[in-house]
């Protein structure tokens, strides 16, 4: 991991767990092109590890991220700005194509882009020091459009990005935004506790359930019903259902 020499994020890997972690705490964690560029990297990175069961995205400091670096786009003319907009798109569309499970790790403040990262995930949790707010509409630009519908639903995704309100963690929870909240104090175990045991699963039977809900929910309920099947099919052939029943056992 050490070769990659990132700037703006941390990764490690212990016992199965791959933590990255967004690391530009003085800007607040914003989205900027050198973190889209170091995303990139490290999630390529892990996608290549086989011993990785489960990736936590975190963020280094008090908030998970404020966004867009308006700093560093008030200096971009039209088509720089379209570059690095791309170059988060293809940050997001890393984030929900890795084989493994994807949990964004929220303690903080998640704005815009810092929303989109963590609706990339496979789920969220968060402490109460949590909180999500979709300003672009208010800031007069466009994003995070897709995810959050198809998250919330259309109605209170538009309320949303209407007003460009704050929702509190425990709203979050309310809405299915965010899977499970807890105390400050009691984050940090409560993370742990999940992480190991999500790690402590077959890897090739959590990344078969992965890919088959995935596929899943884009294809017909018969084409879905085909998607498991074949799932099952590999799982059988690989012998992945006699580990997790020695496990069981």
């Amino acid at each position: 991991m050490d070769e990659l020499q990132l700037e703006n994020v941390d990764l490690s890997v212990d016992e199965h767990v791959a933590t990255l972690t967004l690391n530009r705490p003085q800007a607040r964690n914003a989205l900027n092109t050198g973190l889209c560029r170091d995303l990139h990297a490290a999630l390529h990175a892990v996608r290549q590890r086989d011993d990785v069961h489960v990736l936590l995205i975190r963020a280094n400091g008090p908030v998970f991220c404020a966004g867009a670096d308006l700093k560093e786009r008030k200096d971009m003319d039209e088509d720089q700005i379209r570059a690095r907009r791309i170059k988060a798109f293809a940050v997001y569309a890393a984030l929900e194509d890795m084989p493994m499970p994807v949990v964004a790790v929220v303690e903080g403040p998640a704005v815009g882009s810092g929303c989109e990262i963590a609706a990339a995930c496979d789920f969220i949790v968060a402490s109460e020091a949590a909180s999500f707010r979709y300003p672009e509409g208010r800031w007069g630009t466009v994003g995070a459009t897709q995810r959050l519908p198809r998250i919330v639903g259309r109605r209170l995704a538009k309320e949303l990005m209407f007003t460009g309100r704050e929702v509190s963690a425990q709203e979050a929870v309310n809405i299915g935004l965010v899977n499970q909240v807890r105390a400050v104090a009691a984050f940090p175990a409560f993370v742990a506790e999940l992480a190991q045991s999500i790690a402590a699963a077959p890897a090739p039977a959590l990344r078969s359930a992965k890919r088959t809900i995935d596929r899943g929910l884009d294809d017909s309920r018969f084409g879905a019903l085909a998607h498991e099947i074949l799932a099952i099919e590999d799982n059988l052939a690989q012998g992945t259902w006699r580990a997790g029943m020695t496990s069981f056992s």
